[in-house]
């Protein structure tokens, strides 16, 4: 049988997932569903209505998430420190997770729509697929250690 090849014990065969992202390994589903909650709390509004999930997609200025990544660390910081805050260290964390997405999104974004760096946040374009491709394709400073992206999503 080919090097590349698993074979399971079913006598199934698929081809070797070492190249492949595993998302499964580098997530955590406690911190996902502790994330989610957040978020969730998150979507009310003060008149009682929800927003979508995905509002903040729409475009958050880069500034605004680093302002607020800001007061959600020092929070994280003090909890780590034994001073008690307001919110807590679970909320501090997912404060921090959020706007470190958010400004990664719009970064993001800004390189597919081959902004610079810098450029605020726009109206929320789709992401094409496949992202990382193109994002490494645009991406003259790749250093080389980043995994390949997956190859073959018909799996």
């Amino acid at each position: 049988m080919n090097a590349s090849v698993r074979v399971f014990d079913s006598g199934a065969t698929r081809d070797l997932d070492e190249s492949k992202y595993d998302y499964e390994a580098f997530m955590s589903p406690l911190v996902l569903e502790r994330y989610a909650a957040y978020m969730h709390a998150n979507r009310k509004l003060a008149d009682g209505t929800l927003r979508d999930g995905d509002n903040w997609q729409k475009g958050i200025p880069k500034s605004a998430y680093v302002k607020s990544a800001w007061r959600h660390v020092v929070d994280w910081w003090k909890e780590h420190r034994g001073i008690p805050t307001k919110e807590g260290i679970e909320l501090a964390i997912c404060g921090v997770l959020f706007n470190a997405m958010g400004y990664l999104h719009e970064h993001l974004k800004a390189k597919l729509d081959g902004l610079p760096p810098q450029a605020r946040a726009t109206d929320h374009l789709p992401d094409p697929p496949p992202i990382v491709d193109r994002l490494e394709a645009q991406d003259p400073e790749a250093d080389g250690d980043t995994p390949e992206p997956p190859r073959d999503q018909s799996e």
